[in-house]
């Protein structure tokens, strides 16, 4: 063991398989412990607020609440907890709003064990980590300020995700279902970002999406 205390990690995703497999990765680095792991975003916050966690994995896509809005939430309530993002998706629009939302980090799951293990140290001595693919996305943006900003980067993290979820091919009631919020929400936030945006109806909302690289 090393001689300094082990850093103290919580894990929050959905997926059994998935908290399982990260815990065994990082059963096999003597420097780490998981101290509790939650499969929702409330239990993510119960467990952040404990204040005895150094490094949170928290899965973008919780059942309950936004990843987003559960990370906004922690950094209220334990702004020193840092906080490493997990996602399906590549290094997309998800992971500059997550930085900008206070996160330490954000990670694709297929990432190599190795890198999720320098990650957490990186993040756990206060600084920050982000991929090569994701520097370089950071760096156009930042060298290019007079850009015309598109469309999708105007819409609040809640349109957003309604955006990539009609794109992905759900419907409103599918979508209200999984957010746990009410048909009209999102009827709402659906008309707020076609009018954002542009578009008159879910077609159009796709073909956007999918020419932008904002679904799979």
């Amino acid at each position: 063991m090393s001689a300094h205390q082990p850093i103290r990690i919580i894990i929050a995703d959905d997926h059994a398989i998935v908290r399982e497999g990260l815990k065994q990765i990082l059963a096999d680095s003597d420097d780490m412990i998981v101290s509790g792991d939650a499969e929702s975003g409330t239990d993510a916050i119960k467990l952040a607020r404990r204040g005895d966690a150094d490094v949170l994995l928290l899965d973008i896509s919780m059942p309950d609440r936004s990843g987003i809005e559960v990370l906004k939430q922690i950094k209220k309530e334990a702004p020193k907890l840092a906080v490493l993002m997990l996602s399906m998706h590549r290094e997309d629009q998800y992971a500059i709003r997550s930085l900008k939302a206070g996160a330490s980090g954000y990670l694709n799951k297929q990432s190599a064990p190795a890198e999720l293990v320098d990650a957490i140290r990186l993040v756990a001595s206060g600084r920050k980590y982000i991929s090569p693919a994701l520097a370089q996305e950071l760096a156009n943006q930042v060298g290019d300020e007079n850009r015309d900003i598109p469309p999708h980067e105007t819409l609040s993290d809640r349109e957003y995700q309604t955006l990539v979820m009609i794109a992905s091919g759900k419907t409103v009631s599918d979508i209200a279902g999984e957010l746990s919020l009410s048909v009209k929400t999102i009827s709402m936030y659906r008309s707020r970002l076609l009018q954002k945006m542009k578009l008159r109806h879910n077609a159009e909302l796709t073909h956007y999406a999918i020419k932008n690289h904002l679904v799979e």
